[in-house]
């Protein structure tokens, strides 16, 4: 499966951890294949200490968590043991972390697969309880943790994220072969992201379509990233508004070419409901894209003031900004500076070093 938000923030993480930490050995342990681009990465240009592990299998293996996971940390003397994805093992005597990214499973559990809302539902209190440490990306969600799954402020540390290293701006002749082979025109609006009911895309398309019927602006919308669920209404909508003819449905693109979609949008559009930090948005800044995003909190604390915000809900003002980004130049080239000089302020170096404070606190180091 392609590499997605928690995959990124799991690699670039333990790769800074390794160089930042070269006395310490890591290990990407999973109960699966690790995703081919990471075994690549890890073969081209991780430091030494850094490892990717799938432990053999067998039959307690099969059940990862409760019993696989624990044998072989004990076995292989694993002194502490972060989860990515708030997963940390039942029992053994290691210290924990989880990261809890954010709670949209709990809070917005209709937007989510049911049989992965009724396990979060089980798992999320219980992991937060039993980790050592817990750790997430924004105050917003720090909050949200405390409130909901009743655990103290003290537990918890905030540590953002960043952007991909590899994305930075490219010129725009560099960009044409991607847009090309992928069919997308000179002029076009980006969005980034799973489409599933979370990212909002039902009221971007309802903008675009008010953007197409009110005005002679006739950009391409290009939304890139994989088929999540629950995606039937957006579907249906843009069929019966006769807009799918300036659509282009890309599926998930490599690296280096949403590098180039980011660098040569007109502007990307990012009107998600929740999320835990919002990184598209900051991805697209580092790339120097102009961005348009909700006005969530917890998307505010990721773009400060170097975006255009509005109204997750509000489609009429989202085409209004739509329009007025893309028809005049001054104020891309406005967000384009700001943006960059935004998505400077944020580094996996950084986050590594705060994680890294949040191992010695669990481990009782200085």
């Amino acid at each position: 499966m392609p590499r997605t938000g928690i995959g990124h923030y799991t690699f670039e993480l333990a790769r800074s951890l390794a160089i930042l930490s070269p006395a310490d050995d890591f290990h990407l342990i999973s109960p699966f294949a690790l995703d081919a681009s990471i075994e690549e990465e890890l073969a081209r240009d991780a430091p030494a200490n850094l490892r990717g592990l799938r432990p053999s299998q067998s039959l307690l293996h099969r059940r990862w968590w409760a019993i696989g996971l624990p044998l072989y940390l004990r076995q292989a003397r694993i002194s502490l043991f972060h989860g990515t994805n708030y997963e940390i093992p039942l029992w053994g005597k290691q210290a924990t972390v989880a990261t809890i990214h954010d709670l949209s499973i709990l809070l917005h559990a209709d937007k989510h697969l049911e049989q992965l809302a009724r396990r979060a539902r089980r798992r999320l209190p219980l992991m937060a309880r039993k980790a050592s440490k817990i750790i997430t990306a924004t105050e917003s969600v720090k909050r949200e943790i405390c409130e909901h799954l009743r655990v103290s402020p003290n537990k918890i540390a905030v540590t953002p994220y960043a952007p991909r290293r590899s994305f930075r701006p490219v010129p725009s002749q560099e960009t044409v072969e991607t847009r090309r082979r992928l069919g997308v025109e000179d002029e076009f609006i980006l969005f980034v992201g799973t489409i599933e009911p979370r990212k909002n895309l039902l009221t971007l398309a309802r903008a675009f379509d008010e953007l197409m019927r009110r005005t002679e602006q006739r950009p391409q919308l290009v939304i890139t990233g994989r088929e999540g669920w629950l995606v039937d209404e957006l579907y249906s909508f843009i069929e019966q508004a006769g807009i799918r003819d300036r659509m282009l449905f890309t599926g998930y693109v490599a690296e280096d070419d949403l590098r180039a979609l980011y660098s040569s949008c007109l502007v990307m559009v990012y009107p998600s409901l929740y999320e835990g930090f919002g990184l598209p948005p900051l991805e697209a800044m580092a790339c120097g894209a102009p961005v348009i995003t909700s006005n969530i909190q917890t998307i505010l604390e990721t773009v400060g003031e170097a975006a255009r915000v509005v109204s997750p809900t509000d489609h009429q003002e989202l085409a209004r900004t739509i329009l007025e980004v893309i028809e005049h130049e001054e104020e891309r080239t406005r967000l384009k500076s700001a943006g960059l000089k935004r998505a400077a302020e944020f580094s996996w170096e950084k986050t590594a070093l705060l994680t890294m404070e949040v191992y010695m606190e669990v481990l009782g180091r200085k």
